[in-house]
């Protein structure tokens, strides 16, 4: 009886597992991180490549060792076919800066970060550089420094909020973006690069996910909400938000924008365009001062501007009115061309036109003020929603439950925003064009509509 009732369960169990199997698994295991995964070595990780306030004659590169490694140097030269350019490598000294914070539950890693400006660089040329501590060094990387020919073409790259299922997931968005775009000059991220501001491992995995294209194309990151948060869980420190500890040592961006929000708010001239970042968290009356008079004294031709909270949202119930009633007029007054933005975990893009000019029909051919787009490139996932009617702007695209990556590419009066999918299908696509007097001009690429779907939040 005992080896009969045994048959009968392994049949079943069989059986049952077959059916499984048969059905798909209903259930995500997500992965498990050990607490040391995002420890440091002697080896130099994290190499980031950041944007400068001249890319034309400069760069900004950070990395990360153990506390071991008490200083850094770089290599760096102009890169030929001939591999013997590394015999004519310049050697400098980086500034290299400890970091802990004991105070943190959730990162209580100690490194050393270093942080090196190249200068003097040559426009439009390519750069291959190395880092280490003059034993163990990075393999060499390549970048390419900005032209001085303000009409000259250049592609740049542009991605919503990573912030969730970072490695598993938002690796193979940035990784399909390289391989659409290869030469773009730059990666602007809108903010909620990670979930939890603070945590080691989430920022382990936002470098990891990147790899080498974080070592090769200039990163321009604006901080999100979730760039913010109390450094402790005690009540009291609860009601005070503070900037990730890692963002500043991490990233070496430009220092030209309000004073306190250095490397959160800043400009870039890169040819023909001024591309600012605001930070849409903190002081948006300073920044507003801060960008009227910026942007009275540009003669670039294309104003493209990212900051993370959108002026028209995306999702429903997530409205900011402050951002539009304190940001709007400015953006009108100087009529911004492109506003890139995250927060909603969906896809949005419409726009403001001048007076009586009408957005309907296919293949449209009209003038138009500022393009608001929003966009999402982890794996979290919003409801779409939100009327912007009511706020004085149309949207014209929208949909969820899809990663995306986005490649803007400017040529002279003319910009071409084309929107992907994380497996290269084309989403969506506009053309702004500069007239001699007046607003853009607006061209429709891609108007069919995908049906929204209502999507999973985590």
């Amino acid at each position: 009886m005992t080896t009969r009732f045994s048959l009968i369960f392994f049949l079943v169990a069989a059986l049952f597992s077959l059916a499984l199997l048969a059905q798909g698994t209903k259930t995500y295991k997500e992965p498990k991180f050990d607490f040391d995964w995002s420890n440091p070595t002697v080896y130099p990780d994290r190499i980031i490549l950041n944007i400068s306030e001249d890319p034309a004659h400069s760069a900004n590169i950070t990395w990360r060792t153990s506390t071991k490694i008490k200083s850094g140097v770089i290599e760096y030269t102009e890169a030929s076919a001939d591999p013997r350019f590394i015999m004519n490598a310049f050697r400098l000294a980086a500034t290299s800066t400890s970091f802990q914070s004991p105070e943190i539950e959730e990162n209580k890693v100690k490194s050393i970060y270093h942080s090196i400006s190249l200068k003097n660089l040559k426009p439009a040329t390519t750069y291959a550089y190395r880092v280490g501590d003059s034993e163990r060094w990075s393999e060499w990387f390549q970048f390419t420094t900005a032209s001085e020919k303000a009409e000259e073409k250049f592609s740049f790259l542009y991605v919503g909020d990573a912030q969730n299922y970072i490695l598993e997931l938002w690796s193979r968005l940035i990784r399909e973006g390289f391989k659409t775009a290869p030469d773009a000059k730059f990666f602007i991220h809108a903010g909620d690069l990670v979930n939890n501001a603070h945590r080691e491992q989430q920022w382990h995995e936002w470098f990891t996910a990147g790899g080498f294209i974080h070592s090769m194309i200039p990163s321009m990151p604006t901080p999100g909400n979730h760039e913010y948060q109390p450094k402790s869980p005690s009540e009291e420190a609860s009601k005070y938000r503070s900037l990730s500890v890692q963002w500043n040592p991490q990233f070496n961006l430009p220092e030209n924008g309000p004073k306190g929000l250095e490397e959160t708010t800043y400009f870039v001239d890169y040819q023909d365009a001024r591309i600012i970042s605001l930070n849409s968290n903190v002081e948006l009356e300073r920044q507003a001062e801060w960008l009227d008079s910026l942007l009275s004294k540009t003669t670039k031709k294309w104003i493209i501007l990212t900051y993370h909270h959108p002026m028209y949202s995306a999702s429903s119930g997530r409205d900011n009115p402050k951002i539009r009633e304190i940001w709007k007029p400015i953006f009108d007054k100087y009529h911004v061309d492109l506003a890139l933005q995250g927060h909603d975990h969906s896809y949005a893009r419409g726009r403001v036109s001048p007076g009586e000019n009408l957005l309907e029909g296919v293949n449209l051919r009209d003038q138009t003020g500022t393009v608001y787009v929003v966009s999402v490139s982890g794996g979290k996932m919003y409801e779409v929603g939100g009327d912007w009617d009511e706020f004085g702007a149309q949207k014209e695209r929208s949909g969820g439950n899809t990663q995306l990556f986005q490649v803007i590419t400017i040529e002279g009066d003319r910009l071409l925003f084309e929107s992907y999918t994380a497996i290269g299908e084309l989403y969506d696509s506009f053309e702004l064009i500069k007239t001699p007097n007046g607003p853009n001009k607006f061209i429709e690429l891609r108007a069919n509509a995908i049906p929204e779907r209502v999507n999973t939040k985590k």
